[in-house]
């Protein structure tokens, strides 16, 4: 059982700079970072150009404390900016790509950035009016550039005239700039499903604390090999994909194209891998569709190692460990069957797996623990720095996001949000002065906005946002997630959404999976097809009913969904129904769909 004590030992007096040093003097030659073009930095490498990054940066005249803004898709140049900044005390701040311009003019606004870092033309003409309007920028650095990037007046820096700036002495040794566990290390806007954005302010311990305890609770390979594709302005990524490398000297492959995950995935063959709920629904799907085609002896074979693994996993997350016969079958039909499947994806050597920033179907889960993957569910919000509670290989169940991490606490306030304290809370928000207001209140307790329960053995279950709650005309209180999550336990079904507060009962809005639809469709003999066609298609309204009287049978009465519609479209961060990590901005959706939602009542009244 690892414990507190056992976390802040292995955290030690670690900081970001000083790991980066350590990596390079004791595994210089080993690889760190492999851009999507396939060129690979060592350490030694990767801190030589972080070290000439911080004297271009130190040039513009970024200096400790100040906030530094990056407008850059995932690729090697973003990891040498964000590491630079921090070797000069800075506080480098991911912003996504799909903010609008508005959005980026509040951002840029409010964070009083000194440096913006942008990819190339297209940011910077995105930026240019925002850029008017911060009155503390000192410069902008540019990595892509046309031949006038640079601008007549010079306020354009291009990217490798910054490494060129200076002979790449170390940051802290030329302006004594040596770094606390309680600085600010970065700053992450949170997406705003409910609001404007939020500059969370995270420190060194925070980050180190998360990759110290990670490490110990569940293992992996000396050095491992990871896979970076969610955005780096994601909690998750930035501690998955900057801080934990750096934490275990490991080697991350960046994958830019969402569409070529799988196919990166085998390559790099990774030992740990993260993925958000649409991104398991996916791979489940993919895998259902390819078992389902099997048939005879093969078909069979599959299906009792599916039993024997299935069993495996309900033993498992009690505690107990395998009676001998089974763990002797089980070894013998992992080797010869479930393994070959997990290589499909690229997982099978994949030994610390995880899912979290939204609920998962049980049934996912389930399905996973079938072939011999447990994958372990995580709660938590940027202001935790990710993963505050967790299901753990010796204790899960599924629906439920597990027991506090090492160090963390957890409790219930009186209308059931969930309160948390430890070394994971963030130091507070950025303010419009530049300070860090903490939100914690005299105790320690930070208030989450979740809403949750726990079990008889402890494990946390999230019903929803205390704002999202439902309460009917007739004063029931329902979690819409919950119900939603049923409905996307179909892979037909990409995203739902119910509605109901103060009406009479539940109705939703349904979006067909841009991947899953079109495979289905055409495995029924319907050809070729988008989403504005199966929508209207009666086959896949059948099935989608099926799908929802399913949802229907294991919820309770007002729970239940008594009409729903199929839109013919898809969300997406651009068009504005979902925020940057693919949450629902259900505000946005219900106004966007008020007559649609008007229709689906007047139709059952």
């Amino acid at each position: 059982m690892v414990t507190e004590e056992d976390v802040r030992a292995a955290l030690g007096a670690h900081t970001v700079p000083e790991l980066l040093r350590r990596n390079a003097a004791e595994h210089g030659d080993r690889p760190a970072l492999t851009g999507a073009d396939g060129r690979t930095w060592t350490w030694r490498e990767l801190r030589d150009d972080v070290l000439a990054a911080a004297d271009g940066l130190r040039a513009l005249g970024l200096r400790r404390g100040e906030r530094m803004l990056i407008g850059m898709s995932s690729r090697p140049e973003h990891w040498i900016v964000d590491l630079a900044a921090v070797e000069l005390g800075a506080v480098p701040c991911t912003t996504y790509a799909t903010l609008t311009a508005e959005q980026i003019r509040q951002v840029a606004v409010h964070s009083g950035a000194g440096v913006v870092v942008l990819e190339g033309p297209a940011e910077l003409a995105r930026w240019e009016a925002a850029l008017a309007d911060m009155p503390a920028l000192k410069g902008v650095v540019v990595v892509e550039h046309a031949d006038d990037a640079a601008g007549a007046d010079g306020t354009h820096t291009r990217y490798a005239d910054l490494l060129a700036t200076g002979p790449g002495e170390p940051a802290d040794a030329a302006e004594d700039v040596v770094a606390s566990q309680d600085d600010p290390v970065t700053m992450i806007y949170t997406s705003g499903t409910t609001g404007d954005p939020k500059g969370v302010v995270l420190s060194h311990r925070n980050v180190l604390y998360q990759c110290a305890l990670q490490e110990l609770v569940q293992p992996v390979p000396a050095h491992p090999r990871t896979v970076a594709y969610l955005p780096l302005a994601h909690i998750a990524e930035r501690v998955l994909g900057i801080y934990l490398p750096l934490y275990a000297a490991g080697h991350v492959t960046i994958c830019v194209d969402s569409t070529r995950l799988l196919a990166t995935l085998n390559e790099v063959r990774p030992q740990a891998f993260f993925g958000v709920p649409r991104v398991w629904e996916k791979f489940a799907a993919g895998l259902q569709h390819a078992l389902s085609a099997l048939d005879g002896p093969q078909a069979e074979a599959v299906g009792q190692a599916r039993e024997l693994a299935a069993e495996a996993y309900r033993i498992r997350a009690t505690g107990a460990g395998l009676p001998g016969e089974l763990a002797e079958a089980l070894e013998r039909a992992d080797r010869l069957v479930l393994r070959p499947l997990r290589e499909r994806i690229g997982l099978a050597e994949a030994v610390r797996l995880g899912s979290g920033a939204a609920p998962i179907p049980a049934q996912v889960l389930e399905f996973f623990g079938s072939l011999g993957m447990t994958i372990m569910e995580v709660w938590g919000l940027s202001e935790t720095t990710g993963a505050a509670t967790s299901t753990f290989t010796h204790h899960y169940r599924a629906g439920t996001v597990g027991l506090p991490m090492p160090g963390m606490e957890i409790r219930l306030a009186d209308d059931g949000e969930v309160l948390v304290r430890g070394p994971l809370v963030f130091l507070g928000y950025l303010q419009p002065n530049g300070g860090i207001q903490p939100v914690v209140d005299e105790d320690g307790w930070l208030a989450t906005g979740d809403i949750g329960g726990l079990d008889e053995d402890g494990l946390l279950r999230i019903t929803d946002r205390k704002k999202e709650m439902i309460i009917t005309s007739s004063g029931k209180n329902i979690a819409p997630s919950a119900v939603e999550s049923l409905l996307r336990a179909h892979p037909l079904i990409g995203y739902a959404v119910v509605v109901g507060d103060r009406r009479p009962y539940l109705t939703a809005l349904l979006m067909l999976d841009e991947e899953a639809a079109p495979a289905w469709a055409a495995a029924q003999g319907l050809g070729a097809a988008g989403l504005k066609e199966l929508a209207a298609e009666p086959r896949v309204l059948e099935e989608v009913t099926a799908a929802v009287e399913r949802a229907n049978a294991a919820l309770s009465r007002p729970e239940q969904v008594k009409a729903f519609r199929v839109l013919d479209h898809a969300w997406s961060p651009a068009s504005g129904e979902l925020t940057p990590s693919l949450k629902l901005r259900r505000r946005v959706i219900e106004r966007r769909y008020a007559e649609v939602i008007e229709e689906l009542y007047a139709k059952g009244s």
